[in-house]
């Protein structure tokens, strides 16, 4: 079983997963024929997990911190009690990172209700299981706009849409909408016709006046991107680059009529957006 696991992870597609932590054993594989988790893990079959990401640049593990608050934080809304204490989990992710001797990638991490039957309830699982996977990738920044369209797939309620959990379907039908259409993503627009967020990403803009401006957070996975930009979009400010910056609610018209438009997200970061159903963004450039 080894050998065929081995000979199917061997193609050059999976070469790009450095390592891998478990705490189903306690450790850390490089093999990636053993970076498996069991079926019975209520996060596979049940959806009963949460995850974040932080990027690995040049050696370094870029805002872990902030992505190791909101992870703890998605899992205490999932009602998953983690298995360590937060300095415990930093202390695997950074032994993880230099255990791959990647230099420039992703660093993936999720936490489970864990393995034990095939019921709804969590209650006859072991225990909670934390895993973690170095990505190598490269980064650039995206110079060439993208084009997006209005999705038609139902927005998540609050209390979902605000937890990182591994319940991506409404996201990835989101982005195949998208695809399906010939553009490279969608966009949510709430009932009150304002705007939420990407599939995976956040959105912000620039108005004709020069204020950048976030959707609200009250319904959104607001990004730990999002408000590292905010913090450094500030510093613009006090050049007299920008006039202001803002976190309130925009309108789809008020989106559209915007200067310029961009998606936000850690693995990105920055992705401008030069068209929203077939209408220019600014300039359209």
């Amino acid at each position: 079983v080894i050998d065929k696991l081995q000979a199917n992870f061997s193609r050059e597609a999976n070469r790009q997963y450095q390592a891998m932590y478990s705490s189903v054993f306690g450790g850390i594989t490089l093999d990636p024929a053993l970076m498996v988790i069991p079926l019975d893990d209520h996060m596979v079959h049940r959806g009963h997990g949460v995850f974040d990401t932080a990027m690995l640049f040049n050696g370094y593990l870029y805002d872990l911190d902030a992505h190791l608050d909101r992870f703890l934080a998605s899992a205490s809304k999932a009602k998953i009690s983690s298995p360590f204490t937060s300095r415990t989990l930093r202390n695997i992710l950074i032994q993880l990172a230099a255990a791959s001797k990647c230099r420039t990638g992703s660093l993936r991490y999720w936490l489970s209700a864990g393995p034990g039957d095939f019921s709804l309830s969590p209650k006859r699982c072991s225990q909670p299981t934390f895993y973690a996977i170095v990505i190598s990738q490269t980064f650039s920044q995206h110079n060439e706009g993208v084009s997006i369209i209005t999705s038609t797939v139902p927005i998540k309620s609050p209390l979902f849409a605000t937890m990182k959990s591994v319940n991506y379907l409404p996201n990835v039908h989101s982005k195949m909408e998208a695809e399906e259409r010939g553009a490279f993503a969608s966009i949510w627009v709430d009932e009150k016709g304002c705007i939420a967020e990407g599939p995976n990403a956040n959105v912000a803009f620039i108005s004709k006046e020069k204020e950048l401006t976030l959707p609200s957070p009250e319904r959104i996975l607001f990004g730990c991107t999002v408000k590292r930009l905010i913090v450094l979009a500030n510093k613009l400010v006090e050049r007299g680059l920008l006039r202001s910056v803002v976190v309130r609610d925009v309108t789809v018209e008020e989106a559209k009529d915007s200067a310029e438009m961009m998606f936000v997200s850690s693995l990105l970061p920055i992705l401008p957006i030069i068209e929203w159903d077939n209408q220019p963004i600014g300039d359209g450039n």
